[in-house]
């Protein structure tokens, strides 16, 4: 883990074209994505491919898999579960999903380009022309000091994507394998229903435990329902949910 100190990241809402700026606290974030060696460690299983990220991870499965990782550790979960209704108690020290006001944060680095280098030494993309995800730390990091924030494979986040228009889908971030250099950005936003698993998406833990449960790192509860409720047309290029 990675300790990010606190600060201010501007976040896009393509949809409804609007942007926010979220002061951050300190928080900690994994230097790598969870790599199939800790996957199968945290299982009991062993792993085909250690140094790979693992993949194939829907988000109800990550944020099971950070519970795991704290009870490993002997920290409080950060999650309770009601069936498929998942709930963060913002003020826990276990592992957890970043935010993605978290996630873009740490991302960046003080970068503010679409890229925090150039993205052949940074990300494994599609003009790498390989077939899976590859092991972490075979480009260059970012100035946090982290791996394969970009490229090789996206990276669920806690929030919701655009609750009024795609109901439970989560967001991810960062870009996979097989992607272009147009959605591996930093400020590419897409997501993915609860249970949906795909071969180039992953996760990234962090940890941080925070007072207040109305606005933790940028999102909130309150900012969800808002938003569930908003009005406008779909941002150009995206599937409704269906």
């Amino acid at each position: 883990m990675r300790a990010i100190a606190g600060g201010r990241v501007e976040l896009h809402d393509a949809r409804r074209k609007m942007r926010r700026a979220v002061d951050l606290e300190p928080f900690e974030i994994g230097v790598f994505p969870l790599t199939e060696e800790v996957h199968a460690e945290l299982l009991g299983e062993t792993a085909r491919h250690p140094r790979r990220p693992a993949a194939d991870i829907s988000w109800l499965r990550a944020v099971r898999l950070c519970n795991a990782a704290s009870e490993w550790e002997g920290l409080d979960p950060a999650y309770t579960f009601d069936g498929e209704d998942v709930t963060w108690h913002v003020d826990s020290d276990g592992f957890r999903l970043p935010t993605e006001a978290e996630w873009e944060f740490a991302c960046r680095a003080g970068s503010t380009g679409p890229h925090y280098g150039p993205l052949a030494d940074v990300a494994w993309t599609a003009a790498d022309g390989v077939t899976s995800p590859q092991d972490v730390g075979g480009k260059h990091p970012n100035l946090h000091g982290l791996f394969d924030t970009l490229g090789n494979v996206w990276e669920w986040c806690w929030d919701l994507l655009d609750p009024a228009r795609y109901g439970d889908y989560r967001v991810f971030r960062g870009g996979g394998f097989a992607d272009d250099a147009w959605s591996v950005r930093a400020s590419t936003r897409r997501g993915g229903a609860p249970r949906m698993h795909h071969e180039d998406v992953g996760v990234r833990l962090a940890r941080g435990g925070f007072d207040s449960p109305a606005a933790a790192q940028g999102w909130s509860t309150a900012a969800d329902r808002e938003r569930a409720d908003a009005d406008g047309p779909l941002p150009s290029g995206w599937t409704p949910l269906r």
